[in-house]
């Protein structure tokens, strides 16, 4: 589960961002992530800014401030693959990609193409599949674009209301819309979607707005209810105040995930569709 202020799956992946001015009339992030990967130590990365199966990453470049979320697929360890290493390499290319310029920001969904396109091109193949969240601010224009895929997601809050949010894409129960790189002669049977198949919004955004990007693990754990009582204990827009905010959310919706007697969000969409769970502590399926 991750939290930029961003959050994942029991991998649980928090980024939390909120607006600040620069110079000028310029805007600018300020970020925080937390998590907890499936050996639960909470906190703890893998190399980069990995957590169990769950990536994010955190870039600025001279016009924009760029956020992004992945949640490798868990279905692939069934078969001897580590979920991680997809969602982390695509997460680490589209950070690459922004750093160096190669982007657009007001096109989101071009970092996430031209990411998957070079993993795709690897001499090694690299297996696997992963959801993916990608906001970017643009500092001059006050604007915020946004690209998701799968049920990863982001909200912007802004006085205590979500008043935008990531729309989550299923194929069907449990089984997000995914990128993937699937084994030679096995890519007929291996779900994959097109980065182009991302759900993509522009919108303005105002000084003191929350945007949290994270992976299902939050969302299919906490209502908003819930993330928007966290939020309004952060009184303060400072490093510190947020990645506190970032660890409470992602413990919470860590504990609410192993809570047998807690009906989730997953839980209630599970007994739409006819089984009796509770927590949310499956893996997605490929």
């Amino acid at each position: 589960m991750l939290s930029v202020l961003s959050y994942g799956r029991l991998v649980a992946r928090a980024v939390l961002g909120g607006l600040s001015q620069t110079d000028g009339r310029d805007y600018s992030l300020i970020t925080a992530s937390y998590g907890f990967g499936k050996d639960f130590r909470k906190g703890i990365l893998k190399k980069g800014m990995c957590y169990g199966d769950d990536a994010c990453f955190i870039a600025r470049h001279k016009t924009a401030d760029v956020l992004g979320v992945a949640d490798g697929v868990g279905g692939w360890r069934d078969y001897g693959v580590d979920p991680s290493q997809f969602s982390a390499t695509l997460m680490k290319t589209c950070e690459r990609l922004v750093k160096e310029g190669r982007f657009t920001p007001s096109n989101p969904v071009g970092i996430l193409t031209s990411g998957y396109y070079e993993l795709l091109q690897n001499k090694v193949p690299l297996l696997g599949s992963s959801t993916a969240c990608i906001v970017v601010l643009d500092r001059q224009s006050h604007r915020l674009h946004t690209c998701n895929l799968g049920d990863s997601g982001f909200l912007v809050v802004r006085g205590g209301e979500v008043v935008h949010r990531s729309d989550e894409q299923q194929h069907y129960f449990n089984t997000p819309f995914q990128l993937s790189i699937a084994p030679p002669g096995a890519e007929g049977v291996v779900l994959s979607d097109s980065p182009e198949a991302a759900d993509s919004s522009s919108f303005d955004v105002q000084l003191g707005d929350i945007i949290l990007t994270a992976t299902d693990g939050l969302f299919d754990n906490m209502p908003d209810y819930m993330i928007l009582q966290e939020l309004k204990k952060l009184k303060t827009t400072n490093y510190d105040s947020i990645l506190q905010t970032a660890q409470s959310i992602a413990k919470q919706a860590h504990d609410l995930a192993y809570d047998p007697n807690y009906m989730s969000p997953f839980a209630q969409f599970a007994c739409d569709n006819g089984l009796n769970v509770r927590g949310k502590v499956t893996v997605s399926s490929l």
